[in-house]
């Protein structure tokens, strides 16, 4: 099961389990913004493709919730 992220590890905006959000297969999660206006659409810790997250049906939320853990990374694009 996904952790489905809560934040884009790039410029830390909140990404809840409905928004748009592109992850690796390591589930490194970024917004849509950064992951192709900063990475082409290459993950920058380990070079896979960033695929669209996929949405977590509603209805599984409570039973399966999101992580609530932020992970926010040192990569060179972010601090620009």
């Amino acid at each position: 099961m996904l952790q489905m992220r809560p934040n884009c590890e790039c410029c830390d905006r909140d990404l809840p389990p409905e928004a748009p959000a592109r992850i690796c297969s390591f589930e490194c999660t970024f917004c849509p913004d950064c992951a192709e206006g900063r990475f082409g659409g290459a993950c920058p810790n380990c070079g896979g493709e960033l695929a669209a997250r996929p949405v977590r049906a509603s209805r599984l939320l409570a039973k399966y919730p999101p992580s609530a853990e932020r992970v926010l990374k040192p990569h060179a694009p972010c601090a620009a």
